[in-house]
């Protein structure tokens, strides 16, 4: 048992009574993912948005972040210092990231949908010495960059240098490789990931490299143990921890290929016959994007695709997903994780193992354990009964595979642990056999009438509506009730009080009388997060 490869387990109990982590005493990312693998082997493959194909080996990507390491060193960047990644799936990202580790410098990812108050935070917020940016984000940096006095150095992806930038691929080229990788451990600082702020100012979360090695084991277990030799693709920004870690690292640690393919939108069409183009196996895929795919008719018959497992996460499953899965494929499973940006991903299915229940987490992982608490006195050693919803806590059985702290939030870092237990602030139940189930945010819970409510229950049932393409559910005050239940409905044609009251009388079917919505509200768009979650502070906040 190595800290390479999670050995394949006959049961989880198994798994979880015999796995533990065994990290190395040295351990560097970029040699990991590049030098332990076979350098002609295809590692990235990338699809440019007209079409054109092109391949890199891990002897490419090796070479590459050699070369750009060097020109990082002779741009002053050291150990310790923060360079922010503003690039989609492209070569260039990976690149950047592998040779920041080689110099012991910090990634910061961030994705090329933010805008400039987003960017400006963040860059200000780590202060990034130096960021590496998409020609498409290029002007949204030069307009935050004198409030972000750190920012020595612009790097832009293309051959032509600026004034106020330098071109990546010249400082690529003007470089050799050759470089000897820092010398680091698993405790070495590594990245700093930003939470969503889907309920609150974004945080910093400083992660060491054992969180690569921890995302790797995740994805084994999540993709049924298929991740060496497989091609993995997923629609997901790489500045996600998910898509970043649990996906692009962890097929580069794995010896896997990985598709990228940069795009605006998501065409459900031309996702499956991409799919079918590059023989994509395993495909991390949102539920939002697999509702998307839904639409097309006969994906297995009129696409020759190699699906062999799909994992998703952010929102829980739908059991119309699982079905339509399950219909359309021929034993390809779609397992559901969860985990967060400060504590790996703890929690999910593997259909190896075991069933999936529609709208489960899953069970835990191998290496973590996982208790309930009461969200108002949260103490582990004293858990609540199963079946009774509380705060989800998780221990991991070695800490370095969790995050090292918020940035520059002392308090808040020692808010989060409570005797070696990680509080979520994720509202779940667990039931008899193990299954945990995601209730709400545990400020999102809604308090009506005495009843404590869940908002992704009620959000649940109306997606299952064929007219609702999005929802997002809040409480709002109200004199009689403490809280009433308000829904913001994305619908698919013209809302109309005929499509209110069957949404109110769905809901109050499905759930209970107290829990459907007595306000609906029809938009054209919601409001969400980089990663797609819905972003309930702000329709509390319209609501007003």
């Amino acid at each position: 048992m190595t800290w390479q490869i999670m050995p394949a387990y006959d049961s989880l109990e198994a798994a979880r009574q015999q796995f533990a982590w065994e990290l190395p005493e040295a351990y560097n990312p970029a040699d990991d993912f590049l030098r332990e693998h076979d350098p002609d082997r295809s590692a990235l493959i990338y699809e440019e948005p007209d079409g054109s194909v092109s391949t890199h080996s891990y002897g490419d990507l090796d070479e590459q972040s050699d070369r750009l390491a060097a020109a990082l060193d002779a741009l002053g960047i050291e150990p310790g210092d923060r360079v922010a990644v503003v690039v989609p799936q492209k070569p260039a990202n990976p690149i950047t990231h592998l040779a920041n580790w080689k110099l012991g410098a910090i990634s910061v990812p961030l994705t090329v949908l933010f805008g400039p108050e987003a960017l400006e935070y963040r860059l200000e917020d780590s202060g990034a010495k130096a960021v590496v940016v998409d020609p498409g984000v290029r002007e949204t940096v030069e307009a935050v960059r004198e409030s972000c006095p750190a920012l020595n150095h612009v790097i832009e992806l293309g051959e032509s240098a600026t004034e106020d930038a330098h071109a990546f691929e010249d400082l690529v080229d003007d470089h050799e490789p050759g470089i000897n990788s820092y010398e680091s451990t698993p405790e070495t600082p590594s990245a700093i990931m930003y939470t969503s702020g889907s309920t609150g100012p974004p945080k910093g979360v400083l992660h060491s490299h054992a969180l690569w090695l921890g995302r790797a084991a995740a994805a084994y277990n999540y993709f049924d143990q298929g991740v060496a030799g497989s091609t993995l693709w997923t629609p997901a920004d790489w500045a996600w921890g998910a898509a970043l870690g649990g996906t692009l690292c962890a097929g580069l640690h794995y010896g896997a290929t990985v598709v990228a393919w940069p795009r605006e939108g998501f065409d459900p069409e031309a996702v499956f016959e991409f799919l079918a183009r590059h023989d994509v196996t395993h495909s991390f895929m949102p539920p939002t994007a697999l509702r998307m795919l839904m639409d097309v008719d006969d994906p297995a018959d009129r696409y020759d695709l190699s699906l062999e497992a799909l994992a998703a996460a952010g929102e829980p499953l739908t059991p119309e997903i699982l079905e339509w899965a399950a219909e359309s494929f021929d034993d390809v499973p779609v397992n559901e994780f969860y985990g967060q940006t400060e504590l790996n991903l703890v929690v999910g299915n593997s259909a190896t193992w075991f069933e999936a229940q529609p709208e489960s987490m899953g069970r835990p992982l191998p290496g973590y354990e996982v208790r309930v608490v009461d969200p108002d006195d949260p103490d582990p050693d004293e858990p609540l009964p199963r079946g009774e919803a509380g705060e989800l806590a998780v221990k991991p059985d070695d800490r370095r595979v969790f995050f090292d702290e918020y940035w520059h939030l002392p308090e808040q870092t020692a808010e989060k642990e409570v005797d070696g237990w990680f509080l979520t602030g994720d509202i779940v139940e667990r039931d008899a056999e193990g299954y945990c189930w995601f209730v709400s945010r545990a400020d999102d819970v809604i308090l009506t009438s005495g009843y404590r409510v869940g908002p992704m229950e009620v959000e649940s049932v109306l997606l299952e509506h064929p007219t609702v393409e999005q929802a997002g559910v809040v409480g709002v005050p109200d004199e009689t009730r403490g809280e009433a239940i308000k829904a913001f409905v994305q619908p698919t044609e013209a809302g109309s009080a005929a499509l209110r009251e069957e949404l109110q009388t769905l809901v109050r079917e499905q759930l209970a009388a107290y829990e459907y919505p007595r306000e609906i509200e029809f938009v054209d768009t919601l409001p969400t997060t980089t990663t797609g979650k819905i972003q309930r502070r702000e329709l509390r906040e319209r609501s007003e």
